[in-house]
């Protein structure tokens, strides 16, 4: 298995409270990091998964379980120069 980086930003969220940070583990985004910035609000991931694509679409759904909507999936340059994009 490969890990890969990506940020799942989140909708209408300004800040991560501690309380969404708990339910964001919960949920099994163990391998998350909740960030806030400039009125944006994400969730970095480094997912060990077999693929890409099982990566990003395991993170989303954890991210939704944890009551959260995505609005997007960004992969950082370095990441996708690796891939070969």
């Amino acid at each position: 298995m490969k890990t890969y980086e990506f940020d799942v930003i989140l909708h209408e969220v300004l800040e991560i409270s501690d309380e969404q940070a708990d339910a964001l583990f919960a949920a099994g985004c163990d391998d998350g990091i909740p960030v806030c910035s400039n009125g944006l609000a994400w969730v970095h991931f480094d997912r060990e998964e077999a693929s890409l694509e099982e990566a990003i679409r395991s993170a989303v759904i954890q991210v939704q379980a944890a009551g959260f909507r995505v609005v997007k999936v960004e992969l950082n340059a370095n990441a996708a120069m690796s891939l070969g994009v």
